[in-house]
């Protein structure tokens, strides 16, 4: 037997062993039970709390930006002014190549674009509390929006 063959049978076998050894074992616990309705309501209050301060952000609320400590326009212009209701945001189509940044761009990418052009803000973290909110404010917007990622 050849060396290549033998180094093959070798991660063929320990493929079988983990398949053998992972049979019968319980699923992942986060799927194991369902969620209780009180739960479930929990789940949408952080979600709607974050859709609210969201839509503060979205629609230039100058004190929630302030807490937050970010600058998302020093043009008087926000959000809302070329999206009423998160309008023409189109969340659903993301991940997409953006013409407008000439790269394949995510929608926080696209949040953080329209920011720092039209509005002339000071680009936020992806990972930001400010980001997260804006975000569930947009895709909440859009519900019922087919996921059509790509389209333009």
């Amino acid at each position: 037997m050849t060396r290549e063959r033998s180094g093959q049978l070798g991660v063929g076998v320990a493929i079988a062993i983990t398949l053998l050894l992972t049979l019968g074992r319980e699923p992942g616990l986060a799927h194991k039970e369902k969620h209780t309705p009180e739960q479930l309501k929990a789940f949408d209050d952080v979600f709607m709390q974050q859709v609210r301060l969201g839509d503060l952000l979205f629609h230039g609320d100058e004190q929630t930006q302030k807490r937050l400590g970010v600058q998302l326009s020093t043009t008087g212009m926000s959000c809302a002014m070329c999206h009423p209701t998160a309008a023409d945001t189109h969340p659903h189509e993301f991940p997409k190549f953006q013409e407008q940044m000439n790269k394949f761009a995510t929608l926080r990418d696209m949040i953080n674009w329209c920011i720092e052009k039209p509005n002339q803000g000071v680009a936020i973290p992806v990972d930001s509390d400010a980001m997260k909110a804006l975000e569930a404010y947009i895709i909440w917007s859009n519900k019922g929006s087919k996921l059509d990622p790509g389209r333009h």
